[in-house]
């Protein structure tokens, strides 16, 4: 069997950094796990070739020469996954389809006319497919309520990828969150009880990616890595002897709950073993709001004392915001921004609330009949796809002022600065040695950020007092302002895209039909 997988392209978002990549000659953030991992678990007299169309566009030989071509896709990559399936099918060749996207709107992938929808876990539904294809099946749904043992997992195929494309690679630790946030489809896909690797499956990993010459940025891609805390602290207590006998090789990101807070020796093992970056799902300072989306976690401690807390012991924060919770007050934007500024987080992952197919939230406004169709759920320029219960104008306007105040250069390289000066905590290697991926992104910041633009001073003098006050951080600082270039430009975007979408979502639908709607519902 000669299989083409295929990664479908990812438009432009907060994740995607493109005006940083293109200044470090870089093509993608980082690649798709899942697939890699699904090629692992193909038989191995299978011929395989795998496209990353972020990186480069499969060829008309490519189609030519394949039996079956394999998609997987999350939301935000809608649109070029039903234009790949539809051009398999006229080709002539067989479909297979999974992922986090298909497997929660598998009508989707349906309608697009895949062949196969592998869809869940493919621990469990990959078998199932390989063998309706030994008995000669031509079609077929597989689904496994069944949650896999992970310790059975085997390492993803990272020798498919051209590593000098990405600025991260990525790995996986655990699946399943224990919590139960209203608006996350975390628990449907993966379920509440996180299931995490041995440490020695992960350390095997870790030097299969040493081995192949990598030494930038992985992360950690678990939904929540300290969903399982003890078994967090036995993995970091076995990463940290590797990473010193390697010497810090790798820079560590990965995404955890804020009560992070409360485990110091969890917070101390994370800094040895070499996390510098942690995303949070913060969403609101709004007890309320919090209360009302079932994410008591983040209401049992003061936020700010918190994230200064975590900052202080030598981790950057990167959080996750979003306007337009039925129990949020007027001002909710401001509020986040004030939030931002008092953390100093750099990046604040500000987003429009939307319902995600399947979640809780989905279904209880489902029952209220409150979604709204024809809406994308995808990226930040992506409109709310639901009635809230205040005006969709209101929220939509204090989400572009928050976004594009949030990304104004002079406020972002302030609250950096402060962020990085709050940041102790030990660094396992003073130094890195510069690659020329790195050196050419720093050159251009110095251009942009030191010369170009009004914040000439502030850049060199805060640079200055960096290196001579934190010399460790100047790395992560330098690369806290080079993202800082994706969302200068990105603004722009996200504003001009909503505005569009604020004046056609009047025109069909007026906000007195959207109020009448609403109060029929309340």
């Amino acid at each position: 069997m000669k299989a083409l997988l295929i990664w479908p392209i990812m438009p432009n978002s907060f994740w995607s950094y493109q005006e940083t990549l293109d200044l470090a000659g870089l093509r993608s953030t980082n690649p798709p796990l899942g697939l890699i991992t699904i090629a692992a678990m193909l038989p191995s007299d299978w011929e395989i070739r795998f496209v990353d169309r972020n990186i480069s566009l499969e060829t008309d030989t490519d189609w030519h020469w394949c039996d079956l071509v394999i998609i997987s896709a999350m939301i935000i990559q809608k649109q070029d996954f039903r234009e790949l399936i539809q051009q398999g099918v006229a080709l002539g060749k067989k479909v297979a389809v999974g992922g986090p996207f298909p497997t929660s709107v598998p009508e989707f992938a349906l309608e697009a006319g895949a062949d196969y929808l592998i869809l869940d876990e493919g621990e469990c539904t990959i078998p199932m497919f390989l063998d309706a294809l030994a008995k000669g099946e031509q079609q077929g749904i597989f689904r496994s309520p069944e949650k896999p043992d992970v310790t059975q997992t085997p390492i993803a195929r990272f020798d498919l990828l051209n590593l000098d494309a990405y600025l991260a690679i990525t790995v996986q630790f655990s699946r399943g969150c224990p919590f139960q946030c209203e608006f996350c489809d975390i628990i449907n896909l993966y379920g509440r009880k996180p299931r995490t690797k041995t440490p020695e499956q992960m350390l095997q990993e870790f030097q299969v990616l040493y081995d192949l010459g990598w030494r930038r940025y992985v992360f950690v891609v678990d939904d929540n890595f300290i969903g399982n805390k003890r078994n967090a602290k036995v993995f970091l207590k076995a990463l940290i002897p590797w990473m010193e006998e390697h010497d810090y090789p790798f820079i560590l990101i990965t995404e955890a709950s804020l009560n992070l807070a409360e485990d110091d020796e969890l917070i101390e093992l994370m800094v040895k073993a070499g996390f510098t970056i942690l995303f949070m799902g913060i969403e609101t300072p709004d007890t309320d709001s919090l209360v009302g989306i079932h994410k008591v976690q983040n209401t049992r401690h003061d936020l700010i004392e918190s994230c200064h807390k975590i900052t202080r012991a030598g981790l950057q924060i990167m959080s996750g915001f979003i306007i337009g919770f039925d129990n949020e007050r007027p001002g909710a934007g401001q509020r986040i921004q004030e939030f931002i500024e008092e953390t100093g987080i750099p990046q604040g992952m500000l987003s429009l609330l939307q319902a995600l197919q399947n979640t809780a939230m989905w279904n209880r406004l489902q029952q209220e009949g409150r979604l709204l169709d024809g809406l994308g759920t995808v990226h930040q320029g992506a409109i709310m796809n639901f009635v809230p219960m205040r005006s969709i104008e209101e929220i939509t306007q204090e989400y572009i002022a928050a976004f594009w105040n949030i990304y104004e250069p002079i406020p972002y390289l302030k609250r950096t600065f402060r962020h990085f000066r709050m940041m102790n905590g030990w660094r396992g290697k003073t130094q890195r040695h510069l690659t020329r991926t790195e050196m050419r992104l720093f050159a251009a910041i110095c251009w942009r950020q030191g010369v170009v633009r009004s914040t000439r001073f502030r850049f060199w003098w805060q640079l200055v007092a960096i290196a001579l006050t934190k010399p460790r951080l100047l790395y992560d600082y330098f690369t806290a302002l080079g993202v800082s270039e994706h969302f200068f430009k990105y603004r722009y975007e996200v504003k001009a895209l909503l505005e569009s979408q604020l004046a056609a979502l009047n025109q069909v639908k007026p906000q007195s039909d959207m109020v009448y709607q609403l109060e029929s519902v309340r």
